[in-house]
């Protein structure tokens, strides 16, 4: 019995660090998406190309105007990636002025949120972001 638990441990053991592999090695794509989106020199098209598809929809019906027109509004700070972390289809990579939210998509990694700013115990307040 104990042989079968720390087989079963083991097992459980090398499916984390194998799930753990993967987060890291999707970590690149993740950290350009965000930098491109938060690029000045990124076109407003481009930028509304990155946002996840429920966020772009939120962000045109919140702004009543279509994503290119709206996007120059919101305020961006960028700056260098400070630590990227990835979940499952889920990601958050802080910058040095701000943080984003990323989800994977059958597109790659797209933004769901951004301009977010933390609020202490509560959820980030962010300027873009999906339902």
């Amino acid at each position: 019995m104990l042989a079968r638990s720390t087989a079963g441990g083991l097992a459980l053991a090398g499916c984390a660090a194998l799930l753990a592999g993967c987060s890291s090695a999707q970590e690149p794509d993740v950290a350009h998406v965000a930098t491109v989106f938060e690029d000045q020199g990124t076109d407003a098209g481009q930028r509304c190309d990155l946002l996840a598809p429920a966020t772009l929809t939120t962000f045109e019906r919140d702004a009543s105007t279509s994503c290119a027109e709206a996007i120059g509004d919101v305020q961006l700070a960028g700056g260098t990636v400070r630590s990227v972390q990835v979940w499952g289809g889920g990601a958050q990579v802080k910058l040095a002025g701000d943080t984003l939210f990323l989800t994977e998509t059958s597109a790659g990694w797209r933004v769901a949120a951004a301009g977010c700013q933390p609020q202490g115990e509560e959820p980030y307040d962010c300027e873009v972001e999906g339902p």
